[in-house]
Parts: C-alpha cells; sequence; structure tokens
C-alpha cells in the first residue's frame, strides 16, 4: 500500500508544476509583446510621417499648413520642410490659409486704412514685410462717383497677388468688396461670397465663406498654390465671381472680373490691385429644343429635353459639360423634378430624354415647367448656364408654346426657346 501512496502524492503535484510553468509563460509573453511593440514605436518616431490630406479637390491637394501643434499631423514644420518630396513641376497643390479642421474661417474685422486701394485699372507693388496704410478720406475722394455711375456700377474688388520663390508659391489674398449691390430685395442688402478660377484650368477653383447682409464684404482670406514655376505665372488668368448665397433657391451671380497675369511683375514683392466689377456676359446663353404633350384623359405631362445648341463656355478657355434639370411646379410650389445626362465638353447637346409628368389638378392653369441648362463641376457646385420657363404666365415663346399645348391637347409640339441669365 506504501507505492501506492507515494504515487498518488506525485501525481497532486503536477497541477502545481503546470500551473507554475503556465504562470512563468504568460509572463514571459507579455513581456516580449510588450518589448516588440515598444520597438515599433520607437521606430515610427524616429521617422517622418507625410501630411495627411484634409480633403481632395479634382488634382489639387490642400495641405493644412498653418494648423497649431495640437491640430498637426504629425512632426514638427522645419522637419517636415526638409523632408517633404519634392512636389512635380506641373501639379498645382492648393494651401487654404487660416482655416480650421472643420473647413471654416475665424471671423475677422479690417480696421479703416489697413487696406491700400489704388486707383482704378492700376496696381501698387510693396516691398515685404511694408505697412499697407492709406487715408480712409483719401479713399472716399478718389472713388467718388455720381449717382448715375452708381447705379452701373456692380462694386470693386479688392485683392493682393505675392509670389514666393523658396517655395514656389503662388499666393491669392482676397481681401474685400465694396459697393455692392443689395440682391435681397426684402432687407436690401446680400450675402456675398466669391470663387475663384486659376485659368487655363478649368479644376483649379476656390471659394471664399459667405459674409451676410453686407455689401462691403471684407474677407481678407489667403490662397496658395504651390508647384507653380514663376516663369508660367505670366500665362495664367485670374477669374473671379462675385456671388451672392440664397438659402431657398440659386445663388445669385453679382458679377465678375477677369485679370490676365500677363506683363504682372511679382519679383518686386507684394502686389495690391483693385478692379470693378462687371456684370456677368447674359446675351448669348443658347437655346433649348423642348417637346410638349399634354393628354387630358390622363392629366399628365409628357415633355422631351431634345437639344441644346450655342451655349456658352463656362469658363474663358473651358467647354461646359451641361445637363437639364426639369422642375414641376403648381402654383408656385415645386411638385416634382427630373434631370438629364451629362454631355461632356459640348456647346451643342443632344439628349433626347422623355418625362412624364402626373398633373394634380384639371388643366395647366396653375402649372409652370422650368428648365435649368446646369454646367457639371465634379467638387464644387454646378453653375447654371441657362433658364427657361414655360407656363400661362410665361412671356415670349414659353407663353405661346404653353398655349398651343393647352389649345392642341394629345399633340406632341417641339419648339427653340432662347435660354435666360439664371
Amino acid at each position: 500500500m506504501a507505492p501506492i501512496a507515494t504515487s498518488r502524492e506525485e501525481f497532486d503535484e503536477i497541477p502545481a508544476v503546470v500551473g507554475i510553468f503556465s504562470a512563468f509563460g504568460l509572463v514571459f509573453t507579455v513581456s516580449l509583446f510588450a518589448w516588440i511593440c515598444c520597438q515599433r514605436k520607437s521606430s515610427k518616431s524616429n521617422k517622418t510621417p507625410p501630411y495627411k490630406f484634409v480633403h481632395v479637390l479634382k488634382g489639387v491637394d490642400i495641405y493644412p499648413e498653418n494648423l497649431n501643434s495640437k491640430k498637426k499631423f504629425g512632426g514638427d514644420d522645419k522637419h517636415e520642410v526638409k523632408n517633404k518630396p519634392a512636389v512635380p513641376k506641373n501639379s498645382l497643390h492648393l494651401d487654404l490659409e487660416k482655416r480650421d479642421l472643420n473647413g471654416n474661417f475665424p471671423k475677422t474685422n479690417l480696421k479703416a486704412g489697413t487696406i491700400s486701394e489704388p486707383e482704378n485699372g492700376t496696381s501698387k507693388l510693396f516691398p515685404e514685410g511694408e505697412k499697407e496704410t492709406v487715408s480712409p478720406d483719401s479713399l472716399k475722394s478718389s472713388t467718388s462717383l455720381t449717382l448715375e455711375d452708381k447705379q452701373e456700377k456692380l462694386g470693386t474688388l479688392y485683392f493682393s497677388l505675392e509670389y514666393n520663390f523658396e517655395k514656389k508659391a503662388f499666393m491669392v489674398n482676397i481681401k474685400e468688396a465694396r459697393g455692392l449691390p443689395a440682391m435681397d430685395e426684402q432687407s436690401m442688402t446680400s450675402d456675398p461670397y466669391i470663387k475663384m478660377t486659376i485659368l487655363p484650368e478649368k479644376k483649379h477653383k476656390v471659394k471664399t465663406r459667405v459674409l451676410r447682409k453686407t455689401l462691403d464684404p471684407a474677407f481678407d482670406e489667403t490662397f496658395t498654390f504651390y508647384g507653380i514655376p514663376y516663369t508660367q505665372i505670366q500665362e495664367l488668368t485670374l477669374h473671379f465671381t462675385i456671388l451672392s448665397f440664397d438659402r431657398f433657391s440659386r445663388d445669385d451671380t453679382i458679377g465678375e472680373v477677369l485679370i490676365p497675369l500677363s506683363g504682372i511683375e511679382l519679383s518686386d514683392g507684394k502686389m495690391l490691385m483693385n478692379r470693378e466689377i462687371i456684370k456677368r456676359n447674359s446675351s448669348g446663353r443658347g437655346e433649348l429644343l423642348i417637346s410638349l404633350c399634354y393628354q387630358s384623359t390622363t392629366n399628365t405631362l409628357t415633355v422631351v429635353v431634345l437639344k441644346a445648341r450655342h451655349l456658352p463656355k463656362s469658363d474663358v478657355s473651358a467647354l461646359s459639360d451641361p445637363y437639364v434639370k426639369v422642375n414641376l411646379y403648381h402654383a408656385k410650389k415645386r411638385i416634382s423634378k427630373k434631370k438629364t445626362h451629362v454631355k461632356k465638353c459640348t456647346p451643342n447637346a443632344v439628349f433626347n430624354e422623355l418625362f412624364v409628368f402626373d398633373i394634380p389638378c384639371e388643366g395647366l392653369e396653375d402649372i409652370s415647367v422650368e428648365f435649368l441648362v446646369l454646367d457639371s463641376e465634379r467638387g464644387s457646385q454646378n453653375e447654371t448656364i441657362g433658364r427657361l420657363v414655360l407656363g400661362a404666365s410665361a412671356e415670349g415663346t414659353g407663353g405661346e408654346h404653353w398655349k398651343e399645348i393647352c389649345d392642341f391637347p394629345r399633340r406632341q409640339i417641339a419648339k427653340w426657346h432662347m435660354l435666360c441669365d439664371g
């Protein structure tokens, strides 16, 4: 019996030994894992991570270069500049200064006399570091207009241009606009903002924030474009479009400013400029071929968008990518909407697309159809090329076409219509 007792005691000791070895194994595994993690962390800290893009537009990279240390995407400024890969000459990199992580800008109030306003059509050069001061009284006297001129004027845009040779960066600062017309008839004010395009490359577009209820907006926003050789500046053109934001409808176009950079010398420092805002050309918006048919038995309206011709260029150098948006209104309330496919790079588009609308009332007295010809823009708001309204109260060919389909139901009637400014 003694040997049996001894074997039982040895058997009872086995779980204790296994437990001890398991504990040592667990401690070793955890220590090894912690050591590996520390090694990986130290190796990563020795490398400078590349910039992360806040957003990517069509061919434009936006760098958050002015973020503080808490918001920066790794590394300090000096170390990143040394290790940053060279930017290809053919690519444009865009830096939107003074934005926070949500894309908003801090509110800035410009003091009187901080912006120099040269006489109309002239430019003035300022060396780096020189303060820009001028008497407000002299500005008022130099820009005084007669009552007749003020009625025709759409205001003045003030901006500055600068080139950084070290970074190959072209900087445009949109300072302010003065004397804008009131686009809201009720409040007699506007909600202006500015869109800027560098031509001939249509895809490079930026815009300022919207400033509420003002006719003299002070933006003070700088847009920096990297990777542009100084020799290429002379070939570029700046296109500013001044608009007024509308919450419930399409934004109103106030006017535009076109600045060819040929002959402008930026080697001596910052150049402050101002230009009168001119009215956007509303003539020659093009034509639209529409076919309509009213079915009185089923109380439906068939709309066929056939063709568009002679559409203008969306920018000075680029053809539009047009499509048509069709809105059905009942007593001035939109009740249905449709749209065609986009036709690429053409002033003469063929759509041939049919839409059927159910009419909520007997007859077409309170019905109207709106056609919006728009330019498709990837990554930004689509711009309106032209507009057409057909209905009982419409003027010109729009009213005539509507009367014909009412007089001759079940007959498909097609007509060309001139587009008006959207």
